[in-house]
Order: C-alpha cells, then structure tokens, then sequence
C-alpha cells in the first residue's frame, strides 16, 4: 500500500524559489576583481539566475549538456550554480589549481560545451584551450569595462549576454535523480575521477548540512563559505544557506587573505565560517599579531583534514568560536559526520575532552558506516579498534562518471571504501587516524601520523607540520616529523622530541625532525604526502 502524499520531485529549484519567494530581501555580499564589495538580494540572484537559464538555451546548450566554470565564490558563480542545474543542465566546477593535463582531461572527459571563467583564470584557459576541441565558447564572468585582453576563441561578456536575457523563466520538473553538478577529485595517481552529483542528493545533503547537529543554519546565520565553490559545492553552503535565509558573503579572489577574512566577519557580521584547516592557520597568526577580534562569528566548521587540538582550543579559548570538526569526501557531497555534543559529551573536561574534540564527530542521518578489517570483517565501535573506513547512504555516489568498467571503490553491497583508517567510540563518533596509504606500520604495529600531528601542532614553535612514514631497516617505518617553524632551529629538534613525551606512547615518538620553509599542498588545499615523501626520497635515519 503506497501513502497519500503528494509526489514532489526534490529539485534544486525548489530551494531557489522558496529562498526568493520567504526571503527575498536577504543579502548576498560579494568581493570580485571588478567590484570592492558587491552587494543585491536573494530575489535579484534567482532573477539573474533565470535569465542564465534563458541564456543556455540562447547559446543552443544541449538539454543535459555540462557546463563548467572556473570561477571564484561570488554572486555571478552562485547564479550559475541555480541557472544551470535548473534548466535541466549540468554544473561542471572546476578546480584552476589542477595541472594543466588534468584540467585538459576533465573539460574533454566531462565533454563540457561552455566555459564560464573569472579573469583571473584567463592564462590558465589560454594555455588548455586548443586541446579542448568540445568546447563552443569562453564566457568571462565580468562587466564589458573589465574584459579580458585574451586569444580565447569565441569569446563573450556575461554581463553583456545577461542584459539580453528575459528573467522569466519557469524551471521544469522532471527526475529527481537528474544529474545536477559534476566535480572531479584531485587524485594523487592517475586521472582524476568525476563525482556526478543529481537533484535528489544535494536537496537531501542541503537539509542533512542545516540540522543542529550538523552546521544548524538558520534565517539567523551570515555565513562565510572559504572552502571554494569549486571544490564539492563549497561544502553545500551556497544551496544550504539560500534554502534557510541566511545572509551569503562571498571573499572572492581574497578567500586566502586573512586580514579581508577578518574584515568581512566584522563588517557583514559573519556568523558562521567554512574552511580547511591551512585556511585559519594564517587567520589566527594574523588575529594573534594584529590584536583584533572577530567578535560576530559563532562557530566555524573544519574539515578537509584533521584539525589540530591547538586550533580548536584557540578559536574556543581566544575568540569564543566553536569548532565544529567534521569530515567528509568528494564521493560523499561532502558532508559525513560532525562533531556536535551529546548528553554525554557535554559533560566532559580536561584530557578527556580534548581527546573527543579532535574527533571528527558522529554520522549525519541519511549516512552509514563502518570499519572493517584486513578480510572485510565489521569491527566493533570501541573506540579502540580500528580499519578502513566505508560509508553508504542518501549522498554518496554509487561509481564514478564515465568510466569503462565499475570502481573497485565500491563493494558487492554498495560499500564506498573512503581511503581512510578510522576508530568509532561507543556513542558512534568517528576518529579518523589515517588514510590507508599514508598509515606508518613500524614493527608489525600501526601509528597514527594524524595523532602526532596534533601533538605537534600544539607546540608553540610549530606554524605547520606533517608526520610521514620513512623507510627503517629494523622496524620497516618510522615516524619522521617535518616542521614549518620561524623559531631558531638550535635545540627545537630536542625540544620537540620531548615534547610528545607522555602524550602518545613512547614507540610512536618520532625519530627525528627536519625543517622546510613550506609543505607541499594538493590542488584543495591538503597536505600532499605522497609529494612530501617524493621530496624526501634521498632521506636516512640518522645511524642507520
């Protein structure tokens, strides 16, 4: 027997129009390279957004054609996260920080018909543009005055094609299981693979993300999306924010610059803020030599990479900012767990509480997981055991876009394998200690590289640092701590060493430390340890 209740499709379109039609008068607040701090309405964004629709249909854009961009987090970007995906189309954002032959392959492998870029990208695009064949034509997201000095074939103004356009235009229903937006992983070895995101997803990811034990967004909310838009949907912010009326503010190409972070949380009173950890690194270094505050912001929600102790208890002790860790992937929309208190967690202090807040928190409803062993075993959630990490649910992508054959990502039951290595405590929160790849096995035994990391990252002298597992003739691996410092290196080494003393179990101490001006970095913004130990392949142990 099927319920009586109406069967409404879960489309993106339902989140702009009732985002327009209850909170219209809201804000969104942006900085592009040809405007200090742009500034208009809800109601004017879907306005403009239809007309983008109009417009594809203008440029003879086919009815599932993908459509990419490589755009910063702005207004004309967020037009198009609606204007595409509520044709019918697909949204294709692209990451500018990829290779140049990774950003050839995922424009031809997407068969992207239309490329909209910020300026700022036009020497990227030039240099790809002859080996994308599929692409009809280049749309500069800028005004006429501001156009580009550039040999990008068919070459257009966005500004100028939207003043063109009508903004009536009535969305279509159709299957919730529409494909609506394409982002690739910026994988370490081979080419990067496509996550095709459909309508059903994000709408369910959207109110997943806006639950009180997740980032508990409400009419309420200013929110500051600093992970780009061009990495997983910013996180789901840019639907999940309109969806409940909070105000929208934007840093553009500035998303990297501490001092306009700290101005746009003061002036435009910025309640909540989203990021990876490198991206509040700088922030709080500036807040600590500046002196200011950030007095509006509530909480800000970390993931991408384990946060350090030091961080969390710094935004809460300094600044009065709680840090809602959280973890996710790419193949997840991205949003998995969240580290939000309970009645039991409430209750703790000391080391007890630092050990859960570095946690990354309890599944989300709509997400299941688990940890299984060498031979697929389930584990139990003891807060001891630990394997990989896989996951299943509402928002996770069942293969990957395009490929020849199934992933062997995914198991016989649907199980997506995450790379990760995690523990799960009783009450379900999830301690992520590794990716399975970069999981140091010293003597038969494994160490947790994430753990030392945030015993590292608690010292003072440390800016930034990462652990990795070296060759040992003795024990296979051992641990080698690489530091990011501006302290006098005369005696750190020792200082450091002794520091883990008491903290992790004396076995998984590292033995040694080197110094580097700056870690390599991936594409989103992660430390890249596979490169980190391709610079270090000529290293040895002392005395070994």
């Amino acid at each position: 027997m099927h319920g009586l209740m109406m069967d409404t499709p879960l489309l993106i379109k339902n989140i702009a129009q009732h985002a327009e039609r209850n909170h219209g008068f809201r804000e969104i607040v942006s900085i592009t390279s040809d405007h200090e701090r742009h500034r208009y309405t809800v109601a004017e964004s879907c306005a403009r957004a239809r007309r983008v629709s109009n417009l594809l249909n203008r440029l003879g854009c086919s009815p599932d054609a993908r459509v990419a961009t490589l755009a910063w987090n702005d207004f004309r970007h967020l037009e198009l996260y609606y204007g595409v995906s509520c044709s019918g189309r697909v949204l294709h954002t692209i990451n500018p920080r990829l290779f140049a032959e990774q950003l050839v392959y995922i424009i031809n492998h997407a068969a992207d018909e239309w490329v909209f870029f910020d300026p700022a990208f036009t020497s990227v695009l030039e240099e790809v543009a002859e080996k994308c064949p599929l692409v009809k034509g280049y749309i500069a997201l800028t005004s006429a005055a501001h156009m580009p000095q550039t040999t990008l074939p068919n070459l257009h103004c966005y500004e100028t094609l939207l003043e063109s356009e009508s903004d009536a235009y009535v969305w279509p229903d159709f299957d919730e299981r529409t494909a609506s937006s394409l982002c690739y992983t910026s994988g370490t070895t081979g080419n990067p693979k496509g996550v095709l995101y459909n309508h059903r997803s994000t709408v369910l990811h959207c109110y997943g993300l806006a639950l009180p034990d997740a980032a508990s967004l409400s009419a309420m909310d200013a929110i500051l999306p600093v992970v780009p838009m061009f990495h997983v949907n910013a996180w789901g912010y840019p639907y999940a924010g309109m969806m409940v009326g909070a105000k929208l503010i934007f840093p553009g190409h500035k998303l990297a610059d501490p001092e306009t972070l700290v101005d746009l949380i003061n002036e435009e009173g910025a309640t909540l803020a989203g990021g990876v950890p490198t991206v509040w690194l700088p922030l709080l270094e500036y807040l600590r030599k500046s002196g200011r505050t950030i007095a509006s912001l509530d909480r800000t929600v970390i993931g991408g990479s384990a946060c350090p102790l030091a961080m969390i208890e710094e935004f809460r002790d300094q600044h009065q900012v709680t840090v809602l860790h959280g973890w996710g992937m790419t193949e997840m929309s991205p949003l998995g767990v969240v580290n939000r208190v309970n009645s039991k967690t409430s209750e703790l202090s000391g080391a007890a509480l630092q050990a859960h807040i570095v946690k990354q928190g309890r599944p989300l409803p709509g997400v299941d997981l688990k940890i299984v062993d060498e031979n697929n075993a389930e584990l139990p959630w003891d807060g001891v055991s630990f394997g990989a990490l896989k996951v299943r649910g509402l928002w996770i992508c069942s293969d990957y876009y395009g490929l020849d054959h199934p992933s062997d990502a995914h198991d016989a039951d649907g199980w997506f394998d995450t790379g990760d290595v995690a523990m799960i405590d009783a009450q379900g929160y999830v301690k992520i200690t590794d990716r399975t790849k970069d999981v140091i096995k010293s003597g038969g035994e494994w160490i947790s590289s994430i753990d030392l990391e945030n015993v590292a990252m608690s010292h003072p002298a440390v800016r930034e640092c990462a652990v990795v597992g070296m060759h040992h003739p003795k024990w296979q691996e051992r641990p080698l701590l690489v530091v990011v410092t501006d302290a006098p290196h005369d005696g750190l080494r020792e200082q450091l060493l002794a520091f883990f003393d008491g903290q992790v179990a004396k076995w998984w101490i590292p033995d040694d430390v080197i110094y580097v001006e700056q870690l390599p970095h991936t594409a989103t913004g992660k430390i890249s340890k596979l490169e980190l130990r391709g610079q270090l392949s000529a290293y040895q142990f002392p005395g070994t």
